[in-house]
């Protein structure tokens, strides 16, 4: 999983929001990458704050649980204040648990009594570092228009995180206009997060369902303010990453997309049994590929590009004496999906595996194949680089049915490192998660997800995903 949202969503190279305990509005932004993916590549999502209200509305959780390292055990609530059909404002309230059992158990008091009791609970109750608030506002202005505005503050945090998103709905295409200040951002590559003290992006994405389609992005990316490590838990590596400098990035993409139904079941379904998830009522085999072209023109200290060992990836142009510098690539994806079941019957109903193969860097494959096949013509043995460098990106997901609409999934990239023949082959970023398939809805799932790597656990509510 990429999430750590599922890594099947978006089918592509896109930078996407990924989910995270980390702060109450439940977002971190990927790192940019050169030139790959493209910043806010998506369609409207439900908010943190709408997900937790649906949560303690329809499904009888007053408190929404979530974990995460170094801050532990948290509980969540929110209250919303509709003031109108199209405004309403949200207050979500986090309190740490583990935090405040740590510091019973460590406080040197010993009350005796059920009131001696009730006040040693108050006064450690007083702390403020237990508690962080979360305000938001949804304006909807329109069919078409959606305005959000979130403020959140934490006792440990030098400023509150602010949040600005604006989104438009265009004839088959959807315009995104963000700002955040401090942007929180995870790096792929260490595990670490950072704070960027200024962040404003502005995405056109067209919008396309078909099997065969061609799909582009445009998006102009600002930041401002040195970077800094947020919750640096995972890696003490303080390496931060060249596109988060402050600096102007002005992006763009082209892609096809192509699927084919290999097999599709045509027996009938169930009468009178509406499938637990509609999404997911088909078995079925098939296979989609995306092939496409990205281009990266960057001005500012982030025109500063990571050297690769054997080179730059893809077209890279700097000027000399400019803080420019124009990056442009060829990406490519295969995916396969194979399903079991139609998600009907009570037990094990549905069986459904995927994997996909993504070449990140068409240069830099076509750079490595060319010079292996020169190997195999001049019979010289070809060298565990050069096979390193064609090798794909996978990711596997497995999903299964356990009883009704209770289902559970594993997602994981796969990475193979041929320099260590002992254990070439090993999960990276493996995410395990519990799904309950809300029926009366059509396509919507509760997922609680745990990823060991990042020690973190999550609560979510999600629609129209597979």
């Amino acid at each position: 999983m990429k999430k750590l949202r599922w890594v099947m969503d978006g089918g592509g190279f896109w930078d996407l929001d990924i989910s995270t305990p980390q702060t109450i509005d439940g977002l971190a932004r990927a790192v940019p990458g050169d030139p790959l993916p493209l910043g806010l590549s998506r369609g409207t999502r439900l908010s943190r704050p709408r997900q937790l209200e649906f949560m303690h509305r329809f499904m009888n959780a007053p408190l929404i649980p979530s974990y995460s390292k170094p801050h532990g055990l948290s509980l969540h609530r929110l209250i919303s204040l509709p003031f109108s059909d199209d405004w309403v404002l949200f207050l979500l309230g986090q309190f740490n648990l583990q935090r405040f059992v740590s510091s019973v158990k460590s406080s040197e008091e010993k009350p005796k009594g059920v009131s001696s009791w009730l006040k040693t609970f108050g006064r450690h109750l007083q702390q403020k570092s237990l508690y962080a608030l979360g305000f938001s506002s949804e304006f909807q202005l329109g069919e078409n228009d959606t305005l959000f505005f979130g403020l959140d503050a934490y006792d440990d945090a030098e400023k509150p995180r602010g949040k600005f998103v604006f989104h438009h709905k265009f004839p088959e295409h959807d315009l995104t206009v963000e700002a955040v200040s401090p942007g929180l951002f995870v790096d792929n590559n260490t595990g670490n997060y950072l704070d960027v003290p200024f962040s404003t992006a502005v995405d056109l994405a067209s919008v396309t369902t078909s099997d065969s389609s061609t799909a582009y992005h445009l998006s102009a990316h600002y930041t401002s303010g040195s970077p800094k490590q947020f919750q640096n838990t995972h890696n003490h590596n303080d390496r931060v990453p060249p596109s988060l400098l402050p600096g102007l990035a002005f992006k763009s993409a082209v892609s096809y997309r192509k699927k084919v139904d290999i097999w599709r079941s045509e027996a009938p379904k169930l009468k009178l049994v509406q499938p637990y998830d509609v999404f997911l009522s088909n078995p079925h085999v098939s296979a989609s590929g995306i092939i496409g072209a990205a281009s990266t023109a960057a001005f500012g200290d982030n025109s500063a590009r990571a050297q690769i060992e054997d080179g730059s990836p893809g077209y890279f142009l700097q000027v000399s004496g400019v803080k420019s510098s124009f990056l442009a690539d060829m990406f490519a994806s295969v995916s396969f999906t194979a399903q079991h079941g139609n998600f009907q019957r009570p037990f094990l109903d549905l069986t459904r595996f995927q994997a996909r193969l993504d070449f990140s860097s068409g240069f830099k494959f076509l750079s490595a194949a060319t010079g292996l096949t020169q190997d195999l013509l001049n019979s010289q043995k070809p060298s565990l680089e050069a096979v390193q460098a064609i090798l794909p990106n996978a990711t596997l997901s497995v999903q299964q049915q356990i009883v009704g609409p209770v289902s559970f999934r594993v997602d994981s990239g796969i990475k193979v490192d041929l320099k260590n023949p002992d254990w070439p082959i090993h999960a990276q970023e493996p995410v395990f998660a519990l799904e309950y398939a809300l029926q009366v809805l059509g396509s919507a799932k509760a997922v609680a997800w745990y990823c060991p790597k990042r020690q973190e656990f999550m609560a979510e509510l999600r629609f129209f995903e597979t």
